[in-house]
């Protein structure tokens, strides 16, 4: 499984860092590599544990710092845990379902995206995996520590051990409402083991409390993931954002959607008879643990990323697949057709906003970047640059991999028209302007019509309109030397003009 995604990723394994892992995972992971400090200190804190950050850095001793380095460490996290789901599906399922179901979330595009990007949701997802197949294979004390190691991976991976306990406490009570909720076991003290992953993550609060002053993270962490969330209206907009990454995102539904249909069709019947479905208990606690994680992350998280359902899409997966198997003669056809529909996923852009991140537009965003900020340091060599973040971090740190030498750099928020009217105001301040998309904008967005969604998405997911670079140009009083343009992503070079006369001078 390594060999075979390392191939298919072969063309990334250079490219610098990108977003998150600019702005966070790979600053923490280097702080813990050269000062052994669990607590990174050249970005703020964000409470996250630090298994994925040791692991890279331990990755780093071995073997040198170098992107293809961590991204080759990423992918073998990421093959990790497509054996995971290799197995659970065995376990539960049969051998034939493991293997179409592991071919599909190879090819799911936010899989193969996050496959070789230095985040934690991957490691933490995998752990989980395995957790769920030790739990389902009735080894409960492998189950607890597959998951307390999850849960030291991110600390939202607590959801899956909570929801298998609260289901294992719930489950007898329900059926004996309505014998439909069959029960794995009736609960005894072995339910209690589930509690165990709480105690590492409460060591780590306790760790980051006693070295920050804080338990959850940096008050403005707290505050854009916890606080500012809990909104009844956000809740209910995000639960539709949540349960659409968990059953259709990103060409998802193409499966979904077949396995539905699937279920209006009598079972299939082979030479040992009807051919099995997925035992009703396992289906229900995989629903519990499905449930946990949509109902959870929609009250918490300020980016509502689709990475945070990784945990449980490969659970959806092997449900659908399973499915198909009993009841569909050429199910194999229709597993080709939705492993199609991924790569499609993975190279076409959808028609509304999304996350670089969640396939390819990635690569763009990082080339673009990587070529715009050589064209700086070439030609304006020592310019006081203005641009936004993560492009002002890509300037400053030379191990990010985008640039030699750090940049002066002037940072504003983002490039909307007030801050780059507020800009305008201090122009002695900076020689060029590196403007980009912080967003990804389709040309026909499939919502652009409807006012009311554009309110909620400007008040609660933060979204904003970019200036396109000839306005930006037009309003700082600059001139545009370089622009270059990528499947929907865009980003310019301004020179201000008294530069470009004392240049010329």
């Amino acid at each position: 499984m390594f060999l075979a995604i390392f191939l298919l990723h072969f063309s990334l394994l250079r490219l610098p860092y990108f977003w998150d892992e600019a702005g966070y995972y790979i600053p923490a992971a280097r702080d813990l590599l050269l000062s052994g400090n669990l607590i990174p200190h050249s970005t703020v804190s964000n409470a996250h544990p630090p298994l994925v950050m040791a692991y890279l850095a331990a990755t780093w001793r071995i073997a040198g710092y170098a992107p293809l380095v961590t991204r080759t460490a990423m992918l073998l996290v990421a093959a990790f845990m497509l054996l995971g789901v290799f197995r659970l599906a065995s376990l539960i399922a049969n051998r034939e379902v493991a293997w179409a179901a592991t071919l599909c979330t190879a090819f799911y595009p936010v899989f193969f995206a996050q496959s070789s990007l230095a985040h934690v949701d991957l490691a933490a997802a995998g752990l989980t995996i395995w957790g769920l197949s030790a739990f389902f294979d009735d080894r409960r004390w492998a189950a607890v520590l597959w998951l307390s190691a999850a849960v030291f991976a991110k600390e939202t991976a607590i959801l899956a051990p909570l929801a298998l306990f609260v289901w294992e406490l719930l489950c007898p009570l329900l059926a004996r409402w309505k014998p439909f909720f069959a029960c794995l076991l009736a609960p005894t003290t072995r339910t209690f083991i589930l509690l165990i992953p709480v105690l590492p993550l409460t060591i780590w609060y306790a760790y980051h409390y006693a070295h920050t002053g804080y338990i959850f993270g940096n008050p403005e962490f707290f505050r854009y993931n916890v606080q500012a969330t809990i909104s009844p209206l956000r809740v209910m907009i995000t639960l539709f954002m949540r349960l659409w990454q968990a059953f259709g995102y990103m060409n998802l539904f193409l499966l979904t959607v077949a396995g539905t249909f699937a279920m209006w069709r009598a079972p299939l019947r082979d030479g040992d008879g009807e051919r099995s479905r997925i035992p009703i208990p396992v289906q229900l606690c995989l629903t519990a643990v499905l449930l946990a994680y949509v109902l959870a992350m929609s009250v918490v998280g300020g980016a509502v990323l689709a990475r945070y359902m990784l945990p449980v899409v490969p659970l959806v997966v092997i449900v659908m697949v399973a499915t198909l198997w009993r009841r569909v003669r050429n199910w194999l056809v229709v597993i080709a057709l939705v492993v199609m529909g991924f790569i499609v996923g993975l190279v076409v852009n959808p028609p509304y906003g999304f996350p670089p991140e969640d396939n390819l537009a990635y690569r763009d965003y990082v080339t673009l970047h990587q070529e715009a900020e050589h064209f700086i340091e070439t030609r304006f060599p020592t310019a006081r640059v203005l641009t936004a973040w993560p492009a002002s971090d890509e300037l400053t740190r030379p191990y990010l991999g985008y640039v030699l030498h750090p940049a002066r750099v002037v940072q504003i928020e983002d490039f909307t028209a007030e801050q780059i009217m507020s800009a305008a105001e201090m122009s002695s301040a900076f020689d060029v302007a590196l403007v980009f998309s912080t967003k990804y904008a389709p040309p026909h967005p499939l919502l652009e019509r409807w006012q009311t969604w554009q309110e909620w998405n400007t008040k609660f997911f933060g979204y904003h309109r970019d200036l396109p670079p000839a306005a930006a140009a037009q309003i700082l009083g600059g001139q545009l030397v370089y622009s270059k343009e990528s499947n929907g992503q865009w980003v310019a070079l301004i020179e201000m003009q008294r530069a470009y006369e004392a240049r010329l001078n």
